[in-house]
């Protein structure tokens, strides 16, 4: 566990097991790990993809029915699985071990930002709506805290961007109900340019929002908003939510090279750091690959240069290959290892599960195979990876 995670919310789930913050997987919860993905119905589908595909008249990415698997009852008919809105636990650098909360489809967002690890998707929203429900997502959360995993943190996060779901502040209420493990919510700071939607997650122990950019130039650039939103909303948002706001912000930067980077342009994120006053300020970078291809990294000694700018609260969260190897590729062998140790799993469901790119983890498992670790089954024209 992370040590500057808020030791007062560590704790297991109110009224069961003390067993509920360690130990193995339930067999009550077989099928944590995948998370559910929407699409119309009438959506014709190119794509023999189960998670993704694509429309017959756009680009747009269109929301499958990956999740809501199909078995065979003894009669023969098929049922549909229920959707499963949780992914993980998943280890975590800066959270320990994460049950991730996907509650928004796939790409549903705000904002189309060129280094997004999903892809692009030029068809953002501000709208409102109520996605998963909410009395599935909790009764799901439930059953996680009851089975015995090991989890230290409760994260909003996954494909889309959480707080476009109507109902996050009451999730967050009735998991506050249910445990004492500290609730995370990670955003791209949109909805906190409104009274409403800063109030809903006030419940969260940390809230982690970006902010990459100080000027609507660099603002457009970088994060290619829906209509309306502007770097100016989104500061003065972050400056009303701290005000508000008892508990912790981490502040994430997301630094591109020769967009963002600027002397000029962190001069004036520095600004705006100031006036919002967050608890941490971490730095990253792009170490995954982006959205658009001219997305850049920028370099440890340049990170390292930008984190003595903004001082003391400063933190570099970007990790680097080393000898070759993949980014954080010991974080997502571990996140992979865990996986499937739990179920047979597709190399769709790991992508979907862990939001790293198709072949950051087609690489993984080719480590893992070579190592003896997992072994690979093909089933009904599918190929699946299990422990060994």
């Amino acid at each position: 566990m992370n040590a500057t995670l808020p030791k007062t919310r560590r704790g297991a789930i109110a009224a069961t097991s003390p067993a509920a913050a360690r130990g193995s997987v339930a067999s009550a919860c077989p099928i944590i790990g995948v998370s559910v993905s929407f699409r119309p119905v009438s959506s014709p589908i190119l794509s023999n993809d189960p998670m993704i595909a694509r429309s017959r008249d756009s680009s747009k990415r269109i929301r499958n029915e990956g999740a809501f698997s199909m078995a065979m009852t003894k009669s023969g008919r098929r049922r549909r699985n229920k959707p499963v809105f949780l992914y993980g636990p998943v280890p975590s650098r800066r959270l320990g071990y994460s049950l991730g909360v996907d509650i928004v489809p796939l790409k549903t967002c705000s904002m189309d930002c060129v280094y997004c690890q999903l892809g692009s998707n030029p068809v953002t929203t501000v709208r409102k709506k109520g996605y998963a429900p909410i009395k599935a997502v909790v009764s799901q959360i439930r059953t996680v805290l009851e089975s015995g995993r090991r989890i230290d943190v409760i994260t909003f996060s996954g494909s889309g961007e959480p707080t476009l779901h109507a109902g996050i502040g009451r999730m967050i209420r009735d998991i506050k109900t249910m445990t004492d493990l500290p609730v995370v919510v990670l955003t791209n700071s949109s909805s906190l340019t409104t009274d409403g939607g800063r109030k809903k997650i006030l419940g969260a122990d940390i809230v982690v929002p970006s902010l990459d950019a100080a000027t609507e130039a660099v603002f457009k650039n970088i994060n290619r908003p829906a209509a309306g939103l502007t770097a100016a909303k989104i500061i003065r948002g972050l400056v009303k939510f701290r005000a508000a706001y008892q508990g912790q912000i981490w502040l994430e930067i997301m630094l591109v090279k020769g967009v963002n980077d600027s002397p000029a342009h962190l001069k004036k994120l520095k600004e705006a750091v100031a006036r919002i006053r967050p608890d941490k300020i971490q730095l990253n970078t792009v170490v995954r690959p982006p959205a658009e291809k001219s997305a850049r990294p920028l370099g440890r000694r340049e990170l390292e240069r930008i984190r003595l700018l903004f001082g003391a609260a400063a933190e570099i969260i970007a990790h680097f290959r080393k000898k070759e190897r993949d980014t954080a590729a010991v974080d997502i062998e571990d996140a992979v290892r865990a996986m499937v140790g739990r179920r047979p799993v597709t190399s769709r469901d790991i992508s979907l599960s862990l939001g790293v790119s198709g072949g950051v983890v087609r690489r993984t498992l080719r480590r893992l195979l070579d190592k003896g670790a997992v072994r690979a089954s093909a089933h009904r024209g599918s190929t699946y990876y299990e422990r060994r």
